[in-house]
Formats: structure tokens, C-alpha cells, sequence
């Protein structure tokens, strides 16, 4: 899909207020899951804000009640999106909304209202800053839909909690809560729900209050201390993501999943 313009975004609000531009994921009657256009409309977002001048931070956030649920997993199984593994449009490189979080040479605060989950908590460890709500959940559910998670989970979330603790996130896939992402550095700090907003943009004003190159540069410094090459991290998830794709207990954890129950699955 061709990049979009942001006067023409459907799933996606985009503003910018004293050089902090705020992005929010608008599809609050489906928990902000995405769909095809509203990862398409994340990556030009971020690489809108990247590009524009006037803003020198970038808040992202979900419309109440939640930050975002993951892939909507009931749309992508309806109508074409129903079709055959072989035959979705798979490329073998990182996702483009992922990538456009992780390029972004502006520091990036993710302000968590609610549940972050799946690719919710992905998009959520690409900022460079996390502040939950007392209302956040975060959870790495692919291993429930036996997937691998994309390149935040590998990439971004050993080195902010640790390879054990990491390991356990992605290995159960249990969600938790604002609290314990607060206990183990997941988040910087944990708000009342309706000082949330107000403490994400008063932090992102300090940060957009100093130099912008300055900015740019540390933030690039930061980037080249990270371990591993998040393209080819990515690129490898999403191999790998196609090849599940194919297997029993990707179809048996998604009927689980519609069904409302849990899955049963096979190694197969």
C-alpha cells in the first residue's frame, strides 16, 4: 500500500502540538486491533513524524479502553484474508510499521492505556520510553497462536528485562499487569489511568524542549548500543512467521482463539 497522508488516515489520529507529535490508534470499538490499513497508516504516521520538522518527539497511544490488542485476528480471517498460507502476501523482511517505529530518529514515548498485546506490546517495546496506565496489560500471546512474535520481542525485550525474564514472557505468553511491568523495567513509571496522557506529553515537552540535533544524534547513539541488526532479526521473524503459518497448531490456535477456548496442540 502507498504511503498515506495523514488527512486521509481512517484508523489512525495524528497531531502535532508544540513540537510533540501525538499518534493515536483509533479503532476503539475493536480494542484498536490492526488490520492491513491501520499498519499501513502506523508506518506513515511515524515516518510523517520523522520527517516533519516541527515535531521533535512522538507520543503513541490507543483510544480508550485499550493501547492495542494485536492483529485483528477476526478481519484477517474473513473474505480474502481467509486464504491460504502459500498464498498471503508474505515478504521475507521486517514488518513496515515496525520499522518505521525503530527508524524514527525521534525519541518515541509509548503512553500504554490498556491492554498491549500480540503486536500491541511489539509496537509498545519499539519506543524508546514506556508509561502505563494503572489499567495496562501487556502480554507476548504469539506462542498461543503458535507464531513466533515479531522483531521487538527478540530484539528490544531481553535488553530491557532481561534474556530469563524475556524467555518467560515469550514462552508462556502470560500477560501482566501495569504493577509488575512497573517490578521488572518494563515501564518507567505507572500513572492513575487519567494522568496518563498528561504525564507522557509533560515528558515528552522537556525532551522536545532541547536540541533538536542533539536529540537526534543520542538517540542514534542508543541505537548502535543495541545488540543484533533488527533488520535481519526481523526479516528472520517474519520467515518464520510464514512458515507457521502452514502448521496445525496455527489454524487450531486461532480457531481456539474465535472460539473462545483453549488449544489444543499437536507439534504439527
Amino acid at each position: 500500500m502507498a504511503q498515506i497522508a495523514p488527512a486521509d488516515f481512517t484508523c489512525v489520529l495524528y497531531e502535532v502540538k508544540d513540537h510533540v507529535a501525538r499518534i493515536t490508534i483509533n479503532r476503539p470499538e475493536r480494542r484498536n486491533a490492526l488490520n492491513p490499513r491501520a499498519y499501513a497508516e502506523i508506518e506513515a504516521a511515524f515516518r510523517h513524524a520523522d520527517a516533519d520538522p516541527e515535531a521533535r518527539c512522538v507520543v503513541v497511544t490507543g483510544a480508550d479502553p485499550a493501547f492495542c490488542s494485536g492483529e485483528d485476528v477476526k478481519e484477517m480471517m474473513t473474505g480474502e484474508a481467509r486464504a491460504a498460507p502459500a498464498q498471503r502476501r508474505i515478504r521475507f523482511e521486517p514488518t513496515p510499521a515496525a520499522m518505521a517505529v525503530i527508524e524514527c530518529d525521534k525519541p518515541v514515548i509509548a503512553a500504554v492505556n490498556g491492554a498491549a498485546v500480540g503486536w500491541g506490546m511489539e509496537l509498545a517495546l519499539y519506543a524508546d520510553i514506556r508509561i502505563a496506565s494503572e489499567k495496562a496489560v501487556f502480554a507476548e500471546l504469539f506462542i498461543k497462536r503458535g507464531l513466533v512474535c515479531d522483531v521487538g520481542g527478540f530484539w528490544k525485550l531481553p535488553a530491557i528485562v532481561g534474556q530469563a525474564k524475556a524467555a518467560e514472557l515469550l514462552f508462556t505468553g502470560d500477560p501482566i499487569d501495569a504493577a509488575e511491568a512497573g517490578r521488572i523495567g518494563l515501564v518507567s513509571q505507572v500513572t492513575a489511568h487519567d494522568q496518563l496522557l498528561p504525564a507522557a506529553m509533560a515528558l515528552a515537552g522537556r525532551i522536545a524542549a532541547n536540541a533538536p540535533l542533539a536529540l537526534r544524534y543520542m538517540k542514534q547513539g542508543l541505537r548502535k548500543t543495541s545488540p543484533g541488526d533488527p533488520r535481519e532479526i526481523g526479516a528472520w521473524a517474519i520467515e518464520t512467521i510464514y512458515t507457521l503459518f502452514a502448521t496445525e497448531d496455527h489454524r487450531e490456535g486461532v480457531k481456539s482463539f474465535l472460539e473462545k477456548r483453549a488449544p489444543v496442540f499437536t507439534g504439527r
